[in-house]
């Protein structure tokens, strides 16, 4: 017996004894996550021959990080999904600590996987290798090792290749660390996506701007929406600001123009998508449809993992819902894809007049739901659900506060954000989580959240005269084969 086909027995075995992911109070309805141990990053986002296939990070026998796998599901709708066996386990020499991330692209009709392997020798020391594997049907991958190794003047965290084709020839952006501790993101390219050629930094510390800016770059994506050029990263090590980078870790975004003729992308400050607790590593994808696609990870590296109650159940962590992205007037907007209304369940709306005091709207039990909220009002406001995840608006100082209890303290913790103005919020509340996306699209928010389980119910409170218009509907699980 091979080790691979001995690991991949354990993980069957792991599957089969731990159920608790599937029937625990905070499992999610309608979001990816694990069927057992610890998911992060999203990889691989691609449509081939009808079929969206999501792979992801994935350590299936614990809830702690590790030796990563990739994780694979395939779905032709977004609601009714197949859990394939996993596509990349960490068996090999040039990977043995770590099927890392990467993307995925379809040519000559085979789906090619890049990744970063991972190794580590007896002291720690790290070795990255930026690896390839194919397949013919989707699901059975071989393996063909390295296809680029670490550059000259880089650490060895470099990692998470993205790929795509532009102009007649195959383009890489990778996440790096200088050999000086300065992140960049770097560029190669290639003619038939085996033999590429170093570029040199795409964006970073003296390859666009002067500054230094965090210390690693990961989860590099470039691509092209509505003539504006976008390269979305997960930069490591910025300093908090009062409205700014909160998180241990941020995403955001770079939009500008890109030259091929230099291979040169010149472009704006950092941006970030998200004033939520809980979002990093996204990775977008074209679908057959032209739609840009994102899928993103809730969480967040060494934010109190081990301090979310999932653990008892034995899993950790979820993807969002999946989100299409436009550009309008040189900003980026986010909303879920259109799929999602298809698992709309029992509707219902009502209107709350609030002024000085607080409503409430108690019928509404649904754990899992959508909310339309129109907002009418010059006032200052705040609605909460479930009695544990506040979004309020101060319209004096012009911020938008999310706030719930700390995951390890129960105390209150705030993502405070600069907003002009706040007229509308779209909401999907999972069992333990909550998306919300402002002024059709303008801000996305992403938090992970554990009401009480018999907690239940909307509440709105104002300064002043506000009026509040509700649409409600249960929103149905997620159909599994």
């Amino acid at each position: 017996m091979s080790d691979e086909h001995a690991m991949r027995q354990d993980v069957e075995k792991m599957l089969n004894q731990n159920r608790g992911a599937r029937t625990g109070p905070f499992r999610q309805q309608f979001h990816l996550m694990p069927p057992v141990g610890l998911m992060n990053d999203p990889n691989g986002l691609v449509q081939w021959q009808g079929v969206y296939h999501v792979f992801y990070q994935w350590m299936p026998f614990h809830t702690g990080h590790g030796s990563k796998w990739w994780g694979h599901a395939a779905t032709r709708d977004w609601i009714h999904w197949e859990l394939l066996h996993p596509a990349l386990a960490p068996v090999q020499e040039f990977e043995k600590n770590g099927c890392y991330s990467g993307s995925a692209v379809v040519h000559e009709n085979q789906l090619y996987l890049f990744y970063t392997g991972n190794v580590k020798d007896e002291h720690g020391r790290r070795k990255s290798y930026q690896c390839l594997a194919v397949s013919r049907n989707g699901v059975d991958f071989k393996k063909y090792g390295p296809v680029i190794h670490q550059p000259d003047g880089y650490t060895a965290h470099i990692r998470d290749p993205k790929v795509w084709f532009e102009a007649g020839i195959w383009r890489l952006v990778i996440g790096a660390q200088r050999s000086d501790g300065e992140g960049q993101v770097l560029l190669y390219r290639s003619p038939d996506l085996w033999n590429w050629e170093f570029l040199g930094p795409l964006a970073g510390r003296d390859a666009t701007f002067p500054e230094s800016f965090g210390f690693m770059w990961e989860c590099p994506d470039f691509f092209e929406l509505e003539g504006t050029r976008v390269l979305l990263v997960s930069p490591q090590g910025l300093e908090k600001e009062t409205y700014r980078y909160r998180n241990q870790y941020q995403t955001g975004i770079f939009t500008g123009t890109f030259h091929p003729e230099t291979e040169t992308f010149s472009h704006g400050g950092f941006r970030e998508i998200d004033l939520g607790f809980e979002f990093y590593a996204p990775q977008t994808f074209e679908d057959e449809q032209g739609r840009r696609l994102l899928l993103g990870w809730m969480g967040v590296p060494d934010q109190q993992e081990q301090a979310h109650p999932t653990i008892a159940d034995g899993w950790l962590h979820c993807l969002t819902f999946p989100r299409e992205l436009s550009m309008q007037e040189g900003h980026l907007y986010q909303q879920p894809i259109e799929e999602y209304k298809q698992l709309r369940g029992t509707h219902a709306s009502t209107t709350v007049a609030a002024a000085n005091e607080t409503a409430a709207w108690a019928s509404w039990t649904a754990a899992a739901a959508e909310l339309y909220i129109e907002i009418e009002t010059k006032a200052s406001w705040m609605i909460s659900w479930r009695g544990c995840f506040h979004i309020s608006y101060d319209a004096e100082e012009q911020t938008l506060t999310f706030e719930r209890p700390d995951v390890e303290t129960g105390e209150p913790e705030q993502r405070v954000s600069r907003v002009n103005k706040v007229h509308a919020l779209h909401c999907l509340f999972d069992r333990s989580s909550a998306e919300v996306f402002v002024n059709g699209g303008e801000y996305a928010s992403t938090s992970r959240i554990f009401p009480e389980q018999e907690a239940a119910g909307l509440q709105f409170a104002a300064e002043a005269a506000a009026v509040f218009h509700v649409h409600a509907w249960e929103l149905q699980s997620l159909q599994w084969q």
